[in-house]
């Protein structure tokens, strides 16, 4: 089963229904199909074969389906980084990708401009500005039937970038497999998707969240709204205008958009299902949305860069399991482990590992790209080790208690650094915090606060330890507080903890 056949399906059925819209510009199934071909034939033409990278450098726009799916009619690998990367952090991407075209607008012009493009052809949506690029109009008079048959075998399309936090990114090698099973089966049995929804995506397509939710379009023909960039008014207006039933979203924009639910909460009398991902999901702004929309089912789920959902937490456990992130979806495999590999009791954490079946079969990745030392570190007997530490409950809901190697190891105390941020943030000054582990001569490490204070607020360090010692054990609290303009974030917004760590010795104590 491959994605192109999915999309012809719907094609052929259905020509003239409205699949994907941003901007005002929209593309039926038909025309999205007929266009990706079209496309598809230039990249031969191009000389890009079966295996080659292309890489979709688009901010949210309807020529980003048209661009991935001409990739895969190729045989192609797309790869998908974020259009906010910096000039440095692209060229790391196309060094490692080594692509053989690149498919950009004229808002990513500048920051390619400035990168190193490894000889990589390009191709401009907005139209070419010199003789080395070519138009994407060029390719509207290629003929569809001149396609060769990719091999059954293969059945990569996309390389998706891990966030970095903790280095140099990975390319996760996801496979058409991997996107009918997370985004064709399971959303379809979770949430009773059909060919009447229409989904409202607010985050980048180049996020996996949101390409997920194009991955329902393509595998259960229902239609996409998505913002260029986000502003709560206009997204609003698309909900309200649109009739949309899915509203894709991460907890921050939910915070965004609240004030306008808690006003005028019949302007979004058309959403049915809130899918959030992301941060954990607060339980004031959960409890906030469904006074102001009952009517509203809000799933959330537990998923990464090298999985699709692991579990979820459907309407009712939203309340009933505040702080998990729900129960295993079927057919997936989870043990947790110490450290020396050995399953743990209910109740007690371990490294979560993840197994669904052969990698590239079902929803886990089938390797990272170009890298087989982290391939083979992470996938293990078709296990892989998702480096979260987590427990189980009796029940059976999991609860992600840290990232393993966030834990702080203070005098024989596993210290798990999420527990002490959440504290911290208890705290109305705080606008984010991000704690770490760094050396201390007598426990081995010691736990470092590191603080972003809301615009014109004060606070100090013996607050912040007292507050601590209120709220959780002693040990718990921070040795060190530091405060920053700013946490050090990757171009997704995740602060960088290793780079806090590195920065330990040069920040001042308070």
């Amino acid at each position: 089963m491959k994605l192109a056949h999915f999309l012809s399906a719907f094609a052929r059925a259905t020509p003239d229904r409205e699949a994907v819209r941003c901007e005002g510009r929209s593309l039926s199934f038909g025309e999205l199909d007929r266009q990706s071909t079209q496309l598809a034939g230039m990249l031969r033409r191009l000389g890009v074969a079966t295996g080659d990278r292309v890489v979709i450098f688009l901010h949210n726009r309807v020529d980003f389906p048209v661009a991935f799916m001409a990739a895969v009619k190729a045989g192609a690998i797309a790869v998908t980084p974020n259009p906010k990367l910096s000039p440095n952090e692209v060229s790391y991407v196309f060094s490692d990708a080594e692509p053989k075209v690149v498919i950009f607008e004229n808002e990513t012009r500048p920051t390619l401009e400035k990168a190193d493009l490894g000889g990589a052809v390009r191709i401009c949506v907005d139209g070419a500005q010199d003789a080395q690029e070519h138009a994407y109009d060029e390719c509207r008079s290629e003929d569809a039937a001149t396609l060769p048959e990719i091999p059954v075998d293969f059945d990569d399309c996309m390389i998706s970038y891990t966030s970095g936090t903790t280095g140099k990114p990975k390319g996760a090698i996801i496979t058409q497999s991997n996107f009918i099973v997370a985004n064709g089966f399971l959303n379809a049995q979770q949430w009773g998707l059909t060919t009447e929804d229409r989904v409202l995506t607010t985050t980048p397509l180049a996020h996996r969240s949101a390409f997920s939710r194009l991955m329902n379009v393509i595998c259960l023909g229902v239609s996409i709204v998505f913002v260029r960039h986000f502003e709560p008014e206009e997204t609003v207006r698309l909900i309200e205008d649109e009739g949309i039933t899915l509203l894709n979203m991460v907890p921050t924009v939910g915070r965004m958009l609240l004030p306008l639910i808690e006003s005028q909460p019949e302007r979004f009398a058309s959403l049915r299902i809130a899918a959030v991902t992301g941060e954990t999901f607060p339980v004031e702004l959960k409890q906030r949305l469904r006074k102001s929309l009952p009517q509203l089912q809000l799933y959330s789920f537990f998923a990464m860069t090298e999985l699709g959902p692991i579990t979820s937490l459907g309407p009712r456990d939203q309340f009933e399991k505040p702080a998990s992130v729900g129960r295993i979806n079927p057919g997936i495999e989870v043990k947790l482990v110490d450290d020396q590999g050995h399953p743990v009791v209910t109740g007690e954490s371990g490294e979560i590992l993840v197994r669904t079946g052969p990698p590239g079969r079902y929803i886990t990745m089938r390797a990272y790209f170009n890298n087989s030392q982290a391939t083979a570190d992470a996938l293990q007997d078709g296990w892989l080790r998702t480096g979260d530490m987590g427990r189980f409950d009796e029940d059976g809901y999991l609860y992600i208690v840290d990232r393993k190697k966030d834990m702080v190891l203070s005098g024989a105390y596993n210290i798990y650094s999420k527990e002490v941020e959440a504290t911290i943030r208890e705290l109305p000054a705080v606008h984010d915090v991000a704690v770490v582990g760094v050396p201390d001569p007598m426990f081995g490490e010691a736990v470092a606060a590191f603080i972003e204070l809301m615009p014109g607020a004060t606070l100090t360090a013996e607050q912040i330890v007292a507050h601590c010692k209120e709220r959780i054990a002693s040990y718990k609290k921070p040795k060190h507080v530091r405060f920053l303009p700013s946490l050090p974030r990757n171009s997704s917004g995740k602060v960088l903890k290793y780079a806090l760590r590195e920065s330990f010795h040069t920040v001042p104590e308070e």
